[in-house]
């Protein structure tokens, strides 16, 4: 439909004709196109639905289980220039460890002395 009109050379009446077949056509090409998004939105929620009721089953079998509690550990090494860091021993060495250590430092010598053990090996509270 590659006509060229030339819209200055028609009359009022057939503008307006021309118009009227224009409207008709966009309606029912506006029409078409709407029924087949609302086709295509349908099946978008279904298919979200569905996954929705999948993730649903799988967290009912994930489900988490209660933590277990782990007894407390103490600290067993001691920065001395801040009394405050410490560490256990577990996971990453703390970096003002690794440093000193790199510094030529031993581990023992950061080691918190004055720890009273009982024969469970748990430190004692101080009275």
């Amino acid at each position: 439909m590659s006509k060229k009109f030339n819209l200055g050379a028609l009359s009022i009446d057939e503008m307006w004709q021309l118009h009227e077949e224009i409207n008709a056509l966009l309606s029912i090409r506006l029409t078409a196109e709407k029924r087949e998004l609302e086709k295509r939105l349908a099946q978008l929620r279904r298919e979200k639905e569905s996954r929705q009721l999948e993730s649903a089953d799988s967290e009912v079998k994930d489900a988490p289980r209660e933590r277990r509690k782990y007894p407390r550990v103490f600290a067993k090494y001691r920065n001395p220039n801040e009394p405050s860091e410490t560490w256990s021993g577990r996971g990453k060495q703390p970096r003002w460890l690794a440093a000193a250590l790199e510094a030529g430092h031993t581990i023992d010598e950061f080691v918190i002395r004055n720890m009273e053990s009982n024969e469970n090996g748990f430190r004692r509270r101080r009275a």
